[in-house]
């Protein structure tokens, strides 16, 4: 009966050292299907304290806010009035448009 008891106990302890690295990561469920997230990444990008006051995002910010949309390969940039539009492809193959805004860097669409 003790033996019986101990090695449920043991077989307890080993399950829930095992699945303490599991409380680490994070998920997150979008446009993509679900993915693992990185909790030490930054994905939102810079603050809002960060930028500077009347400095607008480059290109380079553009794409990179809009493959966090979904966009996998970039077919071209626009540069609006007030916005980036960014158009690409996302991971099943359709065509997608991310509208994103040159001063904050906030996503104003996606389609």
């Amino acid at each position: 009966m003790i033996r019986k008891q101990l090695t449920i106990a043991i077989l307890a302890a080993a399950s829930i050292a095992s699945a303490a690295p599991a409380f680490a990561q994070g998920i997150e469920i979008g446009r993509d299907g679900v993915r693992l997230v990185d909790p030490n990444s930054n994905r939102d990008g810079p603050r809002r304290d960060d930028r500077r006051p009347g400095r607008e995002i480059g290109e380079r910010d553009a794409v990179r806010i809009a493959r966090a949309e979904g966009v996998r390969e970039v077919d071209d940039v626009r540069r609006t009035r007030n916005a980036y539009r960014v158009i690409g492809v996302d991971r099943r193959g359709d065509d997608i448009q991310v509208d994103v805004d040159r001063r904050s860097g906030d996503v104003l669409g996606v389609r």
